[in-house]
């Protein structure tokens, strides 16, 4: 059971994730990349160290790889970059595909984990807070 300021957070596993094998190569390679944002978050998020939520980095979702995924809220955190400009539709089109698998998405942008990193997670952690509060 998760908790956040003694408050128990539902979990909602989605069992059966689409997953194309043939992105699970470059998914590995990326999380060897260098994007000091995701670098940055990750830091603070990695072995559990936020909440004890367990995080998956560069993780394949159908024909999508996303920033970070928590398996057990159903959960997409996306750190947008300077590759997302002009990108809107092809965002709404994967936040779609997304929503109907019945995973929730948290944006953020790379400026603010880069200079708000502390803001970014009080408001991940509230978006939890707000999305998987246990009643």
């Amino acid at each position: 059971m998760i908790t956040i300021d003694n408050i128990k957070i539902q979990e909602l596993r989605t069992p059966d994730i689409p997953r194309n094998r043939n992105l699970l190569a470059f998914a590995r390679k990326n999380r060897k990349g260098y994007n000091l944002a995701e670098v940055v978050f990750w830091k603070q998020v990695h072995k559990n160290m936020f909440y004890g939520i367990d995080f998956h980095r560069q993780f394949v979702i159908g024909n999508y790889i996303v920033d970070f995924y928590v398996r057990k809220l159903s959960l997409v955190v996306e750190i947008d970059g300077g590759s997302h400009n002009d990108k809107q539709e092809y965002d709404h089109k994967r936040d779609d595909f997304f929503a109907s698998l019945g995973l929730k998405v948290f944006h953020t942008t790379d400026y603010e984990v880069l200079n708000y990193t502390d803001f970014v997670l009080n408001d991940l952690k509230q978006f939890i807070l707000d999305n998987y509060q246990h009643c």
